[in-house]
């Protein structure tokens, strides 16, 4: 019998301090609603990358829908129909405004907030609200976690890291006040206890799978489901696994006997970068298909990093390398820490394209933005910044184009567009002087 019994979209596997969100199942609908097709929540992603892009390699040289995906890019192709290139944005609060030097710093803490922060590396701070966290306040209550600030390296809330600015402002994305950076997690193990509310640490629990916690409450819901919905569940729960044994190999070293009982969940992050990265977001990804959160940012290292990737032939530091005074070889490296960026996106947006979510995908639901504050790192220029929008928002956006906008056209413009579409009802946000035009539909 494929009927299930409805059951509620708040539903949560429980069991011995664990709770295991579920994804949207078709017993969770009306039938009304099942009759129509699932009308699944929008989302809204923000991925950042530091020091610029190589900007030859990144822009289409065609406008419109028949553009041809230039090198950068090239990992999103097979998702091309979802993704559009927005050429000519400007992040005029990242500028010096007769501030001097710092344009890292206010990159990134004007990237999702318009606003040109105060230069200090004191306590003294301030910056302004966050596109994020506007949203999150607005929408927040709707989803057990309001927001979910992630990266690859850790915050800091002190110390001078650029030309005078504190730390705070290089190494956040998310502010919840003009004061009040949000710290992103770095650590898979605790972003998936904040998913799952696992047992705390040091707790003998803790030696267990959270699915095991939860067997018993997951076999009473599977005898209530259809046969569409018990497969669904099955292959949840399986990612589910599957991440966490990533987290204890990550945490291993690589002789640990196989014989060995099972050790408590691991402390710290992946030693490797690329598997750090692609832990991250899978949590990403179940935290989206469970509804735990709807807004997500994410720094793939912090802004002026000056990390190596010898993993791909890049031993240089990347901020060195963003300096390349138009040296071709300095840039042909710049290119590949691009590209190379872009290819574990889109590892992220291939889960996002193979996640059903209602009636269609995790990834036509989704508003994810990528890019950087700074458009050539050598020039450190913020206007026609590197910025691609991947998603279809529910049908709002007309994907598959390259749409080049006027210059000095506000990038917040495309904050207004993405806070109407999810429900928040602004009509300006930092320096915008509207929506941004031809993106699509709209709400």
């Amino acid at each position: 019998m494929n009927r299930s019994r409805r059951i509620s979209r708040r539903t949560v596997l429980r069991g011995a301090g664990a709770a295991v969100g579920l994804p949207l199942l078709q017993a969770m609908l009306p039938s009304r609603v099942r009759a129509a097709g699932a009308r699944a929540p929008l989302r809204m992603v923000f991925l950042y990358v530091p020091n610029g892009i190589h900007m030859p390699d990144w822009t289409p040289a065609e406008t419109g829908d028949g553009w041809t995906v230039p090198p950068t890019l090239e990992p999103l192709a097979p998702h091309k129909s979802h993704v559009t290139v927005l050429s000519g944005l400007t992040l005029n609060g990242a500028r010096a405004h007769g501030d001097g030097g710092g344009d890292h710093a206010r990159s990134a803490a004007a990237f999702l907030t318009g606003a040109h922060p105060r230069k200090t590396d004191g306590a003294d701070i301030r910056n302004d609200i966050s596109v994020d966290q506007l949203a999150a306040r607005e929408l927040g209550g709707q989803t057990r976690l309001p927001s979910l600030e992630l990266g690859l390296e850790r915050s800091a809330q002190a110390g001078n890291c650029d030309s005078g600015y504190s730390c705070a402002y290089s190494s956040n994305l998310s502010w919840r006040s003009p004061t009040s950076p949000v710290a992103k997690e770095m650590d898979p193990s605790a972003v998936f206890d904040r998913l799952f509310a696992a047992a705390p640490q040091g707790d003998a629990r803790r030696r267990r799978s959270v699915l095991d916690l939860v067997r018993e409450d997951a076999h009473d819901l599977q005898r209530k489901l259809g046969q569409a919905d018990r497969r669904k569940l099955e292959e949840y729960l399986h990612a589910v696994r599957d991440i966490e044994r990533r987290m204890d190999r990550s945490a291993q070293p690589a002789n640990r006997d196989a014989a060995q009982p099972d050790l408590t969940r691991p402390d710290g992050v992946p030693a490797e970068y690329e598997q750090h990265a692609r832990l991250m977001f899978d949590l990403m990804t179940l935290a989206l298909q469970t509804d735990a959160t709807r807004i997500l940012t994410f720094m793939f290292t912090n802004e002026g990093s000056n990390r190596s990737y010898p993993q791909i032939g890049v031993g240089d530091g990347h901020h060195d390398l963003s300096h390349h005074g138009n040296d071709s070889e300095k840039q042909r490296k710049i290119s590949a820490i691009n590209r190379h960026h872009m290819s574990l996106a889109a590892h992220f947006v291939d889960k996002l394209a193979t996640t059903p979510d209602g009636d269609a995908s995790l990834l036509d639901h989704v508003m994810l933005v990528y890019g950087s504050g700074i458009g050539d790192g050598n020039r450190h220029n913020h206007d026609n910044l590197p910025i691609v929008l991947v998603g279809r928002g529910g049908g709002t956006i007309d994907a598959g184009r390259h749409l080049a906008y006027p210059r000095e056209t506000p990038l917040t413009n495309l904050y207004v567009s993405l806070l109407q579409r999810m429900g928040v009802a602004v009509s300006s946000f930092g320096d915008s002087t509207g929506p941004l035009e031809d993106l699509g539909p709209g709400a």
